[in-house]
């Protein structure tokens, strides 16, 4: 939702960020690799017990690395491997965080369970809906220049970061963050369910 206000703001910082690590022979596979270490870095402070806000230094590094390598790859030329690796290492990093916190502690085990079923339905409908966006040739840059057909919904990349740092920030507010939070997935599910039926016919 607030996606495309934050990439009018973060854009020409990555678009710089990116030409910088391509004049120095980075890959944007690297970067997606790199990012989804910190993830999983995060993920194992959570998991472990450790102070939850020592997660949030490499969960936000994973999201600027997604940010990188995107604009790394625009500017040294995308790749349809590249396209793929990044958007399974994003579906990775999300699963990660919580089950993550269902780890670290079991009462926390049935929100994040609906959290990560949230996830799987609203991730389904978001493939789904660009593999036949692409069968059909539909485009768009509501998102940038992406290489998957980025459908926008209500839950994006800003509202999961901002509910992913605020676990980290007040660990012991998880369970009601993410009930809401997989309550709006879920609705974002359903409202990009509601635009197939639209775009696509019976």
């Amino acid at each position: 939702m607030f996606d495309g206000v934050m990439r009018k703001l973060m854009d020409p910082v990555l678009t710089k960020a990116g030409t910088w690590a391509a004049r120095r022979g980075f890959h944007a596979n690297q970067v997606t690799l790199w990012g989804l270490a910190l993830g999983v870095m995060a993920a194992a402070l959570i998991g472990v017990g450790a102070p939850t806000v020592w997660a949030l230094v490499p969960l936000l590094g994973n999201r600027i690395a997604d940010g990188i390598d995107g604009a790394l790859a625009r500017a040294k030329g995308k790749t349809d491997f590249g396209g793929f690796l990044d958007i399974v290492a994003d579906f990775a990093f999300y699963g990660l965080i919580p089950f993550a916190f269902a780890l670290r502690d079991s009462a926390n085990a049935l929100p994040a369970s609906f959290l990560l079923l949230s996830f799987y339905v609203n991730g389904a409908s978001f493939l789904g809906f660009a593999v036949l966006a692409e069968k059909r040739g539909l485009q768009t840059s509501a998102r940038g220049d992406k290489s998957l057909y980025f459908s926008v919904g209500i839950m994006e990349g800003a509202e999961t970061i901002a509910a992913l740092s605020a676990m980290c920030l007040w660990p012991q507010l998880f369970a009601p963050i993410a009930w809401v939070f997989g309550t709006l997935c879920g609705a974002t599910a359903i409202a990009r369910v509601v635009l197939a039926r639209q775009v696509f016919g019976r």
